[in-house]
């Protein structure tokens, strides 16, 4: 059974559009700047070529990413995060914090001037206020 879009949840949308490993790691490969196809493998260790190329045509059909050309003979391309695209940073700076507490491997993201680990915190920007989980309402579909 098909779902409707009342259905639907935020994350639900979020991750049809960048749900699975090697979409999040070209996306975290990109924010620094456009890249080469040569760039993108070289910083995503174990993506094969096919993939990739897979990746990259549905992060433009997304429109999280566009490609420029760089070359006409052979065609070549230069791929950048869209301003949509670059949004994902936050995402992913979570997704990394959560994978670093779990990990014994990894270290949390600390701050550059005193060595502390980073929180992430939900912030209202109308009451100017700190907001707790308990206190947020999830986006519902319409």
């Amino acid at each position: 059974m098909q779902a409707t879009i009342r259905d639907r949840s935020a994350l639900g949308e979020a991750l049809d559009r960048v749900g699975d490993r090697w979409t999040l790691l070209l996306v975290e490969a990109m924010l620094e700047g456009a890249r080469r196809f040569g760039d993108l493998q070289e910083a995503v260790p174990g993506i094969a070529p096919n993939v990739l190329s897979q990746r990259l045509r549905h992060l433009e059909r997304e429109t999280l990413v566009v490609a420029r050309p760089y070359s006409r003979r052979p065609p070549r391309f230069t791929y950048e995060l869209t301003e949509s695209g670059a949004e994902l940073a936050g995402a992913l700076r979570l997704l990394a914090d959560w994978g670093a507490r779990q990990s014994e491997h990894v270290d949390s993201l600390r701050h550059d001037d005193c060595g502390t680990t980073l929180e992430a915190r939900w912030w209202c920007p109308s009451c100017e206020a700190v907001v707790d989980e308990g206190d947020a309402t999830d986006a519902q579909m319409v």
